[in-house]
């Protein structure tokens, strides 16, 4: 999978604002995959100046067209691309001390929340609203202008968004999210690799999402799962993967893919050895693993 934050950053073709780890970009999509996989570190805004592309995660599937918002939380995610008109799209990486600096002093109106609801919460498509207009235009303005504003200027329009976003209480999991983040110091170890699980990225990779050296990773998740990463990656990719054998009418080939394994040959003899049986059987009887 490819690290969408990084890309950006370290690119030389994109319109760019990069400030202390933040990273504003105007983008056209030059990707000629209709589909790919990218993580990001960082929870991000993308609104669609043209095109279309669709957002897929373990939590649902979202399309978003011209003049739609997205704000979708750090981790991993499938973007499906059409490719009838070129994608262009402006796009905000929002780093948790951002999103906690500008919530501080402020409560986050929720009527109720549970571990659930944060946990399910992987993007919404944010309404229109004349806050959000103005933020994109203003925006737009900046990188259309041949002199780049100060930086305190862009951090303090992103601190406005987030505050905004807040106070026009756009979405109820959007809002037991930040809630949680904002009262939280430590990127939720548990809440990525649950989500997150059912993709194909390394060690190192999770431990970028997780804000962890690799080190650190390896000890935290120990602590919390009483195995090692490797062993319970396995074990939660191939019970997935037995799932969607029996719900649904995908190919083996796709539920491989789907389930984080990058080799059919691979999913296939590592299947057999937990359940005894081969995809193909067990799609027929399924056996406890």
């Amino acid at each position: 999978m490819r690290n969408l934050y990084e890309v950006i950053k370290n690119s030389l073709h994109f319109n760019k604002f990069i400030i202390d780890g933040l990273v504003c970009v105007e983008y056209t999509c030059p990707l000629e995959d209709e589909r790919l996989g990218l993580f990001a570190k960082y929870d991000y805004i993308v609104h669609v100046l043209s095109g279309k592309k669709t957002w897929t995660t373990i939590n649902g599937e979202w399309e978003v067209t011209e003049g739609q918002t997205l704000y979708v939380r750090k981790g991993a995610a499938i973007i499906t691309q059409s490719f009838d008109e070129d994608f262009c799209m402006l796009g905000f990486f929002l780093p948790d001390e951002l999103i906690r600096e500008s919530l501080q002093g402020y409560t986050v109106p929720i009527t109720a929340q549970n571990d659930t609801t944060v946990q399910n919460f992987s993007a919404v498509k944010l309404e229109k609203q004349e806050f959000l207009e103005g933020f994109f235009t203003s925006m737009l303005h900046y990188f259309r202008s041949e002199m780049q504003p100060a930086d305190s200027i862009i951090k303090l329009k992103l601190k406005e968004l987030l505050l905004n976003l807040v106070l026009e209480k756009t979405d109820f999991g959007l809002m037991a999210y930040l809630n949680e983040l904002k009262n939280s110091h430590k990127t939720s170890l548990q809440q990525i690799m649950e989500t997150n699980f059912c993709y194909n990225l390394s060690i190192e990779e999770y431990a970028k999402l997780c804000h962890r050296s690799i080190s650190t990773f390896k000890r935290d998740f120990f602590s919390h799962y009483q195995t090692t990463p490797g062993k319970w990656l396995l074990d939660k990719r191939l019970g997935y993967a037995a799932n969607l054998l029996i719900n649904s009418d995908h190919t083996i080939t796709e539920i491989a893919f789907e389930s984080g394994f990058a080799d059919v040959s691979h999913f296939s003899r590592v299947f057999k050895t937990k359940y005894k049986s081969s995809p193909s059987t067990y799609r027929k009887v399924p056996i406890q693993g």
